[in-house]
């Protein structure tokens, strides 16, 4: 797949504003970027992912990981074990925002420590 610039002379602003929005749409709300962020390091399974994240209800983490799955971001496996477990994972296009994720990651925490400096 060809990169495309954000200057590219071809390319409108509807077209820039479109894939925005589209992006917007999969990754928004509160829960979604924690989540994915939790899984950069490798597939996880639902326990784990909600010790990360130790804001989350269990209801909402299953919400939010379906509709992760539905947009083609995080893989769900059930495996075959006794008890049956199933592990999350980021998709090939889920991985894809890892270095977006990255910068927001780094710029948070340069933020925090900014903010907490100051008070």
């Amino acid at each position: 797949m060809e990169k495309l610039l954000v200057n590219d002379a071809e390319l409108c602003e509807s077209k820039l504003v479109l894939a925005l929005n589209d992006t917007l749409n999969v990754i928004s709300g509160k829960w979604k970027l924690p989540i994915m962020a939790s899984l950069l390091s490798g597939k996880k399974r639902f326990s784990e992912i909600e010790r990360n994240i130790p804001t989350i209800n269990p209801r909402m983490l299953s919400k939010e990981l379906k509709e992760l799955e539905i947009n083609g971001i995080v893989a769900r496996k059930v495996n075959d074990s006794k008890p049956v477990t199933v592990d999350y994972e980021l998709t090939s296009s889920g991985y894809a925002i890892r270095p977006v994720l990255e910068v927001m990651i780094n710029w948070g925490m340069e933020h925090r420590a900014s903010i907490m400096g100051k008070k």
